[in-house]
């Protein structure tokens, strides 16, 4: 079906000139933007804004109200689950939602809609926006561990000139990449410019540039041996869950690196801890965990040889407008009869 116009909601902080660019991308856009009803943004790409920002009640309403008029809702309102379930009953014309995260999926899960509401309303993610940005981290993790970063670090800080010792190279490595979407295949080609043997997980096992091997996500065990290093690069779903456990760890090549950009269920994060203490895991370096913020009372936060990054690693200045872009271009889609991008499954909800 094609249509004349898309009216928008804006739903999420949303700059003067990204706003423009929606419109000159795709000038059927009608675009409901009203600052006054979104918090401010602390940092780039803070698309949850101030969390002291409160709506007067009348503020409220005309946000509310704004959404109800929309055929489409650019940003989840407030970040909230419960905001999508209200948004999709209390606008029948509502056709599509867009979220900020690459892994909204979740989100869309916890509103609880029914199957005719999510076939009613399409849901789309921004996955591909922070493939590149979460790739570089990944190589900066996988680096990290090959060049033993926790023991240079020590020595450094104890002023220790120690005698020379042997640095892992990737060149020499095989990774195992878990996931092989958008991040996983960029790390998977940031890895063969290095040189490395790459081995990733698809359900599909079929042929993907820059893999050396495919194997089902339910032999990683079988494969832990060989490798050097693992890349988490999956959504969290009820298929993932864990999936990095105890089994993993006890079949790994000792002193294996591991890095998580995907999300942090994928781990169990006490077998990980079990595994950096007996040794079998060299070095981690995480930029998601199960619970986010990552509890103080967590053993990851100390241990030495664990790199902690707040979920910061696919933050960089051009995120938001890259999101715009991917927005911009699906508004298109849409209004030309056109399957969306990133569109959530809303079996596995990823």
């Amino acid at each position: 079906m094609t249509t004349t116009e898309l009216r928008v909601a804006v739903a999420t902080p949303l700059k003067p000139e990204h706003a423009d660019l929606l419109v000159e991308r795709e000038p059927r856009i009608r675009l409901d933007h009203d600052p006054e009803l979104l918090p401010p943004m602390r940092h780039p790409a803070d698309f949850g804004g101030d969390p002291a920002f409160r709506r007067t009640p009348e503020q409220q309403e005309r946000f509310e109200a704004m959404i109800d008029a929309a055929d489409a809702v650019y940003g989840v309102p407030d970040l909230d689950a419960a905001q999508i379930a209200r948004a999709v009953r209390a606008n029948p014309g509502l056709r599509w939602m867009h979220t900020m995260a690459a892994g909204g999926g979740g989100t869309v899960k916890a509103a609880g809609l029914t199957e005719a509401e999510l076939e009613r309303v399409a849901f789309t993610t921004s996955a591909g926006v922070h493939g590149g940005p979460l790739a570089e981290f990944a190589l900066f993790g996988l680096l990290a561990g090959a060049k033993d970063l926790p023991r240079l670090a020590a020595d450094q800080r104890d002023r220790q000139w120690p005698g020379r010792w042997g640095m892992g190279q990737l060149a020499e490595q095989t990774v195992l990449v878990l996931g092989l979407g958008g991040i996983g295949a960029e790390v998977a080609r940031l890895l063969k410019a290095f040189g490395a043997h790459v081995i990733g997980t698809s359900r599909h096992e079929r042929a993907v540039p820059d893999v050396d091997e495919v194997v089902s996500p339910a032999a990683i065990a079988e494969v832990a041996g060989r490798v050097d290093a693992v890349v988490v690069a999956l959504p969290g779903t009820a298929a993932t869950e864990r999936m990095l456990g105890a089994s993993f760890f006890e079949a790994a090549k000792p002193g294996v690196t591991v890095v998580n950009v995907g999300r942090g269920t994928v781990i169990d994060e006490e077998a990980l801890l079990a595994a950096l203490d007996a040794g079998r895991v060299g070095f981690a370096a995480l930029d998601v965990t199960a619970v986010e913020p990552l509890p103080q009372e967590s053993p990851l936060w100390t241990h030495p040889r664990v790199l902690m990054s707040p979920h910061t690693a696919a933050l960089t200045t051009g995120e938001e407008r890259r999101i715009a872009e991917l927005f911009a271009d699906n508004a298109t889609r849409l209004l030309d009869g056109r399957p969306l991008r990133n569109r959530v499954d809303t079996v596995d909800f990823y």
